[in-house]
């Protein structure tokens, strides 16, 4: 009897708990709609602190904060979207307009055509996206083994042998991709700058030589980092060192 009354009392505390989360994001969208940007992004931001995050709710919150001219904030949330779903072209535009707004206009140095390619080609789907994809081929792969072992028709062994290689291909190929993007989710090395304006070191310290100057919301790659100060590099190829407090990890 007392676990029936702990269980109810348990499935009623879940039910608050999800009425209040959906209340959140729904005042959230409410004040959205209303242009009430400010009020939104607090509320969306709540509802991230405490009922964690998903790339819906990065990509809002990035609205938000575009809506609100908060260029660098909305740069980061979609970014942090697109770390979850890369896939969502709407938060890739809107970020690219984002962009726009901002001071630094950085150029990459020239990459491989087929690097490029790859890396396209990995950000078409999640670390999960990716480990299902691998699943479902090594099965695949698994069923051409049983074909060519297991059949005496000719056209059935090719089948068999053939689809089975292309198969384990992909398999270890998506599970490469998946292995990527987990990496990039568990160690995440890039940055966005939060600070109007800042200046490079050549050292991590105060008294190092002057080398460039960056503005808030250009994003950066971490390399290293001693003490309260970070080594960053930049799509140019350009690096320096800059004070850990002035950026936000997406």
């Amino acid at each position: 009897m007392n676990f029936r009354k702990l269980y109810i009392i348990i499935l009623l505390l879940l039910g608050i708990a999800t009425t209040h989360a959906q209340s959140l994001t729904d005042n959230a969208s409410d004040a959205y709609q209303k242009g009430d940007y400010a009020r939104a992004i607090e509320l969306y931001e709540q509802s991230a602190a405490r009922d964690g995050i998903s790339a819906a709710l990065y990509y809002n919150l990035g609205n938000a904060y575009y809506k609100n001219r908060q260029y660098p904030q909305a740069i980061l949330n979609y970014e942090r979207a697109l770390l979850l779903e890369p896939r969502n072209e709407d938060a890739r535009f809107n970020l690219d307009m984002a962009r726009a707004h901002i001071t630094d206009k950085i150029e990459p140095v020239g990459t491989f055509f087929l690097v490029q390619w790859i890396t396209a080609v990995r950000d078409l789907f999640s670390s999960n996206g990716w480990a299902t994809i691998a699943v479902l081929t090594f099965f695949l792969f698994l069923c051409g083994v049983v074909l060519y072992f297991f059949t005496s028709k000719v056209g059935l062994r090719k089948i068999g042998f053939f689809g089975g290689l292309l198969a384990l291909l992909i398999s270890l190929t998506s599970n490469h991709f998946a292995t990527e993007q987990k990496e990039l989710l568990t160690h995440r090395n890039r940055a966005i700058i939060f600070a109007p304006t800042i200046t490079i070191k050549s050292s991590p310290a105060a008294s190092g030589t002057d080398l460039f100057v960056l503005h808030e919301g250009t994003k950066v790659t971490l390399l290293d980092k001693v003490g309260d100060w970070c080594e960053i590099l930049l799509d140019d190829g350009n690096r320096g060192w800059i004070p850990a407090n002035k950026l936000e990890i997406i």
